[in-house]
């Protein structure tokens, strides 16, 4: 018997199509008032260039970062029952709904010259990442590491326990485990996460440019240099955007199957 589909109330179909029309417009905007005659030649302008390779430098260098530090950190929220694990899994989602700009604002707290660890790393090694490259990816690490975490201690939860437990039944360390049947077994948790975390990286702005500055060469990232060029060259501006909005859509896409419904 096939089943009967409700009638939609048009109280409720008027508003969503508004609410559609006020994401897609905007976007659809973008893409009409593009510059698309000079294109290319915009993109090829050395500010536009130099912000281009230091953002996916950057996102680049704070994705590793984020794997590095947050696969163990998510494997350690799903697998273990440590005490205050809780709290450390809200201290994680933390930076989700915090206002970047405070947190950069935290960033320069801590590792600033004068910052609790900041001093130390000024005094003993001669580090200093407020307004630098690295103080960037620090910048873009600490917003975008959330999603990598949450994606992959999804995909630990999601997994089945018993394949570690029988390879240790086998004499399998618990790196061994971890590293060659756990991993495996996450590795599209692990993708899905690393590619939002990118993305997340690539159009940070407020940590960056609280903690960073906003230097061309150095820490002018892709979202800085359309804040910056929005007064100065709105074609470069749009353009700037035009790339993160192509970037934003080739994410969704990518992880289509994995965030979004795809059933009809």
């Amino acid at each position: 018997m096939r089943a009967v589909r409700a009638r939609v109330p048009v109280v409720l179909l008027i508003p969503a199509f508004i609410g559609l029309a006020f994401l897609v417009l905007p976007m659809v905007g973008l893409v009409i008032r593009a510059p698309w005659s000079t294109l290319v030649d915009q993109l090829a302008t050395a500010e536009v260039g130099e912000a281009l390779r230091l953002s996916l430098i950057c996102a680049t260098s704070a994705t590793a970062i984020c794997l590095v530090l947050g696969v163990p950190l998510a494997w350690m929220l799903a697998r273990t029952e440590l005490p205050g694990r809780r709290v450390a899994r809200a201290f994680v989602t933390v930076p989700l709904v915090l206002p970047p700009v405070v947190g950069g604002v935290a960033l320069l707290l801590v590792f600033g010259r004068r910052g609790v660890l900041g001093q130390y790393l000024d005094a003993w090694f001669g580090i200093s990442l407020p307004f630098t490259t690295a103080g960037v990816v620090v910048a873009e690490a600490f917003v975008a590491m959330p999603f990598l975490v949450i994606a992959v201690e999804g995909a630990l939860r999601g997994a089945d326990p018993r394949f570690e437990e029988a390879a240790a039944t086998l004499g399998a360390s618990r790196w061994t485990a971890f590293r060659r049947v756990t991993l495996p077994t996450v590795a599209p948790g692990i993708a899905a996460g690393s590619v939002l975390c990118w993305a997340r990286a690539l159009g940070e702005f407020g940590a960056t440019i609280t903690f960073a500055g906003n230097y061309p060469g150095t820490t002018q990232t892709m979202p800085l240099a359309v804040y910056l060029a929005l007064e100065q060259d709105p074609d470069s501006a749009t353009v700037l955007s035009l790339v993160l909005l192509a970037v934003s859509i080739v994410i969704l896409v990518s992880l289509r199957d994995r965030w979004i419904g795809t059933r009809a």
